[in-house]
């Protein structure tokens, strides 16, 4: 499904966006920023890998208490048990530098994965922030959506509850879902981007 860019500049506008905003990183409406970056295993990842399917980018630090949020309650590890169980690849990307608040080693990020019993596809590391930079990552969570063709239908925040009270993720609206339900049900997404909010990513 393609998005129309001018649509959703518009709708970007009418939720407080300037065109300005959408200029950094990567930008709804057209294509995804390509790279390769290592998984936990060693194994390369691209986005033109996987074109054909639906992929979640996920900014993720482990220390950050918004993460936790999400983690804690279940709310990320139910969301990607389900999506990846309808052909979505998810992968869960950490750029923290080193030295930085979350920064970790392949084996400590495969172990917090297991702790929490996250299920996404890969979790890529990014310790020098060239892809977080690329796509303009700006907090942990932040969100991005891309379509079967390569496209960014959604960038921001994971839902409309900006706290870190876990007790807030029932009754929110989760995006990335609806993006993704949109989207694979042939339907525009209504809401293509909002503002992220989290932890800033250390880079």
């Amino acid at each position: 499904m393609r998005i129309n860019t001018r649509a959703a500049l518009a709708a970007a506008v009418a939720l407080g966006w300037s065109a300005a905003a959408w200029a950094d990183g990567a930008v709804v409406g057209t294509a995804a920023p390509d790279f390769t970056l290592n998984d936990t295993t060693g194994q390369p990842r691209s986005p033109a890998q996987v074109k054909g399917r639906f992929l979640v980018l996920e900014w993720n630090n482990p220390e950050c208490p918004f993460v936790h949020k999400h983690y804690d309650s279940d709310n990320m590890q139910r969301l990607q048990r389900a999506m990846t169980a309808k052909g979505v690849v998810w992968w869960t990307v950490n750029s923290s530098a080193p030295g930085k608040q979350g920064h970790v080693s392949p084996e400590q990020a495969a172990a917090i994965t297991k702790a929490r019993g996250a299920a996404p596809t890969a979790v890529l590391l990014d310790a020098d922030g060239a892809v977080g930079r690329r796509y303009g990552a700006k907090t942990t969570p932040n969100m991005f959506v891309i379509n079967s063709d390569g496209v960014v239908i959604y960038a921001g925040a994971i839902d409309d509850r900006p706290s870190t009270d876990p007790a807030d993720v029932e009754g929110a609206v989760n995006y990335v879902q609806r993006a993704l339900d949109e989207a694979m049900a042939g339907k525009p997404v209504s809401v293509p981007q909002t503002r992220p909010y989290g932890c800033s990513v250390k880079y």
